[in-house]
């Protein structure tokens, strides 16, 4: 990291370049999900550098964006039919990340316009969520809000508009938590500097969680071996299920 920082600097300094440079930092590259976990905080830090290499002669906002792997999702709307919930409407999004959270040094709309925002995803309502097929505009976005909703009360996307400290002009933090049923693969965590509402400098830095121990080998059986797997996820609900009848004979 040391060694491309003083690389940039030096490319800076003969190109004459005028906009600063973004040093990032993750407290930690790699998160083992195990047994009994319940989550964990990631610290992202680093420093904003003016292209001499010295602290940034003016005050620069920072945005950070973390995101995990994105996934196609099919989201459903529940209808009362008929006294009862049925599944009605829906639609398909090819790419919606697992994890989103932005924080920033103060809220996005005081530091950017919505089409900035837009472009670099700075916060829920601006998720590029990728949808298929045809759809009504004011049907995407119902469904793009149900579907920021529910990832919201499942702790998956999140914000805080007062969650990047800057200190001294040169030196910002940022906490951003990952709840117990983060999925695995690889998180990128994108940082922004930001000046008179235009973004001139950004930095990318990468997390990997990934299951050790037995969750490990649960999840790489199930991949490989996806007809045992289920045969043996059956075997296993017959027998508690039979296991749970003689006790109750029993009692």
């Amino acid at each position: 990291m040391i060694r491309i920082a003083l690389l940039l600097l030096a490319f800076f300094a003969l190109t004459g370049a005028r906009d600063p440079i973004l040093v990032p930092e993750v407290s930690q590259h790699e998160v083992k999900v195990r047994q009994g976990f319940t989550g964990t905080e990631l610290l992202l830090f680093g420093a904003i550098l003016d292209p001499a290499g010295t602290r940034a002669a003016r005050g620069y906002d920072v945005v950070v964006v973390l995101k995990g792997p994105s996934e196609p999702i099919r989201l459903r709307e529940k209808s009362k039919i008929g006294g009862m919930w049925l599944n009605a409407a829906s639609t398909d999004f090819r790419s919606a990340p697992s994890f989103f959270a932005v924080a920033a040094s103060r809220p996005v709309k005081d530091i950017v316009d919505e089409r900035t925002a837009a472009i670099y995803e700075f916060g829920t309502d601006f998720i590029q969520l990728s949808p298929t097929g045809e759809i009504d505009p004011a049907e995407q976005a119902r469904f793009t809000s149900g579907l920021v909703d529910l990832k919201r009360r499942q702790g998956l996307y999140e914000e805080d508009m007062h969650g990047v400290k800057i200190s001294g002009q040169v030196l910002y933090q940022a906490r951003i938590a990952l709840p117990s049923n983060v999925q695995t693969g690889t998180y990128t965590a994108e940082t922004f500097a930001v000046t008179n509402g235009r973004v001139v400098a950004s930095a990318i830095a990468e997390v990997e969680v990934k299951k050790v121990g037995f969750e490990r080998f649960v999840e790489v059986f199930a991949q490989r071996q996806a007809f045992f797997y289920g045969l043996l996820a059956v075997s296993l609900s017959i027998a508690m299920g039979w296991m749970a009848g003689r006790l109750f004979a029993l009692i």
